[in-house]
């Protein structure tokens, strides 16, 4: 027995006690008095603890408590500690607001249960005859409930999601966590629409070594406001197949997105997973090597979500895309080679709406072949390399081409082309700092003769944008159907400014032109041939000279009218931790002209109530911190919001508020609205809406503010 500030160790085990006895057959310690266990940066306090040290089996009478992982504390009545990793705390509370100054202190919010078992192994609470109040009023009663200790996966039933649509009406959602595996596990979130009905809805996940993937899927068996059942699902696959001895690695994706009808895309634009919610892919590709030769097989059917009111042409289905690649450099005079075969069925995805029946052409299939030779001279501060194609293009149609009665077609086209610029360095400073400055004059000559290619149908083609990854390439149009004649040669320059030491790029600036030498009759039906001798300028220029600010800007300007025909400007400011204000201007002439604006902000900065308050410091370390969040997407062209979504965040240091109204464009003169609430009890659940997810995907730089990069550890709380 020892008396007097008694301290026994033993592992990451400290026991300090007034009175201590410790048996050493039984392996028993009994502290007394003002006794105090630090495991692993646990810390239990207490008059009266038996405990045996080796298995952590005992007793502790009327203790404080307070758990490393997440800062929370409490008092109870008794502890028993079942092993190392086990506790069952009696007549307890829980919470993680910290002691403020002050004897008529309360916390926000508490949880008070007659019985927690904490399972430090599986990072898990559960809490029996459980309230949770706030703030000191309960709003959560709940016979039995777990809770997480940590950010570790767990089975069970997750926070419900509340929100308010304007045509779905009140929503609610209690979705169900399963964790199935280490990697494999479901979500189902049920979610009740007041004027819509039940959706039931569920995501199955499976990341495993050699394949990962996703299914999801929903359906409301009747939808109140349409008169039928509604569904949609997706499903995402990636697997490395077995090495073969003739074919090599193979590798096998999947992408399939589906509804049940037209309007789906208006009425639940959340739910789709798709960037384009009207263009819905049904892809499969097979990607295997057969020795040098890269292979690839696909199958492409796209659901197409018509809007009268604005049309989609419907594209074709590949059905299927066969492809080979090869390219290797030749032994002898430095040259290198490539060939690219690509068979490919179309079928038009769905008939033509009938404001659109005049692009009608039979299906078919379209065998292309392009085979090249270059011979590359790269050396430190230049570079040349000519090259050399040919385009070799068959089609076999189903049905005969309107005019000419024709069912097969071929075409050849040769095309040559050089490509030379210089990159030059020198020390340079500018605004009192030193540069290495660059600068990169480029000239890229491409020359094609003119095959008529008017009676050709076109079925993945289009008009590549006009910018600096298009404007040094042989030809102006994406996809296989078109080759245009050129003559032309493209003139630009660059110049960096980099950090000498890390070879940062803290600024560019870029022009370029092309110079026609003779008309371009080869155009997409329609399109009348480009007979201008210069081209548009183009302008770029990129600036980071320090990192609070960043600039990016893209302009195509006409010098005949004098004019800029699409502009892209944005600029980004973040001078600190959660301050983050950014902006882009689009503008093409004659068709959009549009503002976005995004920001996270302390509103405790504008109306001086930061003053004394560290605002950089983590969240949580002080009280009181408002933040403005929201996004603005508004049409200048036609003075109106086109989406967007504002709200604001409230910091009270151990629980976060979020309110925010999102507005989404469901149609020409239809938005969809809804009111998102959460609130987040630190260290412990939330509850509401999950607003904290449409911040992360709409506003640009936004923080979590409880990001934690670094997990504590048990030497931060060391006795």
């Amino acid at each position: 027995m020892i008396e007097g500030g008694a301290v026994l160790r033993r592992g990451d085990t400290i026991i300090r006690a007034d009175k201590l006895e410790y048996n050493t057959p039984q392996d028993l310690a009994r502290g007394t008095g003002s006794v105090r266990i630090n495991k692993a940066g646990n810390v239990f306090e207490g008059p009266l603890l038996e405990l045996k040290v080796d298995s952590f089996r005992g007793f502790f009478n009327e203790p404080r408590y307070r758990f490393l992982r997440n800062d929370a504390y409490g008092e109870a009545s008794r502890v028993d500690f079942i092993d190392e990793k086990r506790a069952v705390i009696h007549n307890a509370t829980y919470t993680t607001c910290q002691r403020q100054p002050g004897p008529s202190w309360m916390p926000d919010w508490i949880l008070r249960a007659t019985t927690i078992r904490l399972d430090q192994e599986e990072e898990v609470g559960e809490a029996e005859g459980a309230v949770l109040s706030f703030p000191g009023a309960p709003i959560l009663p709940v016979p039995s409930m777990s809770f997480p200790l940590s950010d570790k996966r767990k089975s069970g039933l997750l926070p419900p999601t509340i929100g308010l649509d304007n045509v779905s009406g009140f929503e609610t959602t209690v979705p169900y966590y399963w964790n199935i595996a280490p990697n494999r596990d479901a979500t189902f979130y049920p979610t009740l629409m007041s004027k819509r009905g039940i959706d039931l809805g569920g995501e199955f996940r499976y990341p495993e070594p050699g394949y990962r993937g996703m299914l999801r899927a929903n359906v409301l068996p009747e939808d109140r406001l349409r008169n039928r059942t509604r569904w949609g699902y997706a499903v995402e696959h990636e697997q490395g197949l077995l090495r073969l001895p003739t074919l090599g690695a193979a590798n096998l994706s999947l992408n399939v997105n589906r509804v049940s009808d037209d309007n789906y895309w208006r009425d639940f634009s959340r739910n789709s997973s798709s960037l384009t919610q009207r263009l819905l892919a049904g892809d499969g590709i097979l990607n295997f090597n057969v020795g040098e030769v890269a292979m690839m097989t696909r199958v492409q059917k796209w659901q197409i979500l018509q809007d009268p009111a604005s049309p989609i042409t419907p594209p074709y289905d590949r059905a299927p895309q066969l492809q080979a690649r090869w390219g290797k450099p030749l032994p002898w005079a430095g040259l290198e080679t490539a060939i690219e075969a690509d068979h490919s069925r179309f079928r038009r995805a769905e008939p033509l709406p009938r404001v659109l029946a005049g692009l009608a052409q039979p299906d078919g299939d379209r065998t292309y072949t392009m085979a090249q030779v270059s011979r590359p001279w790269r050396a430190p501060g230049w570079f040349v390399v000519p090259k050399a194609q040919v385009h070799m293009t068959h089609y076999a149609l189903d049905g005969a081409l309107p005019g000419t009665g024709e069912r097969s077609l071929s075409r050849t086209v040769p095309t040559a082309s050089l490509d030379t610029g210089l990159v030059l360095e020198r020390a340079a400073s500018y605004f009192g700092r030193a540069f290495t400055q660059t600068l990169e004059p480029r000239a890229f000559y491409t020359y094609t003769p003119y095959r008529n290619q008017s009676r050709l149908p076109v079925y993945d083609s289009g008009l590549n944008d006009f910018n600096f990854a298009t404007v040094y390439s042989e030809n102006p149009f994406a996809g296989n159907d078109r080759i245009a004649d050129n003559n032309l040669l493209t003139l630009g320059a660059t110049t960096r400014l980099l950090d000498p030491d890390t070879g940062a790029e803290a600024a560019r600036f870029g022009v370029a032109q092309r110079l026609r030498f003779s008309d371009q009759n080869v155009t997409l039906p329609g399109d009348p041939k480009v007979s201008e001798r210069l081209s548009d300028l183009l302008f770029g220029a990129s600036l980071s000279l320090v990192p609070q600010w960043g600039f990016d800007s893209t302009v195509q300007y006409n010098p005949k009218t004098n004019k800029s025909i699409r502009s892209t400007v944005g600029v980004r400011y973040s001078p600190g931790a959660y301050r983050v204000v950014s902006a882009a201007y689009r503008l093409q002439r004659d068709f959009s002209e549009q503002l976005d604006l995004g920001w996270q902000w302390p509103l405790n900065d504008l109306w001086g109530g930061g003053k004394g308050m560290n605002l950089d410091a983590p969240p949580g370390n002080c009280r009181g911190r408002w933040y403005s969040v929201g996004r603005l997407n508004v049409s200048l062209r036609d003075k109106r919001l086109v989406e967007g979504l504002m709200g604001v965040e409230y910091d009270a240091g151990c629980w976060v508020g979020r309110v925010v109204v999102e507005r989404l464009q469901a149609g020409v003169n239809q938005s969809n609205k809804r009111i998102l609430f959460q609130l987040e009890f630190i260290g412990f659940t939330r509850l509401g809406s999950n607003a904290l997810q449409t911040l992360r995907e709409n506003i640009p730089g936004y923080r979590y503010l409880r990001e934690r990069s670094v997990a504590p550890s048990r030497f931060s709380n060391y006795d």
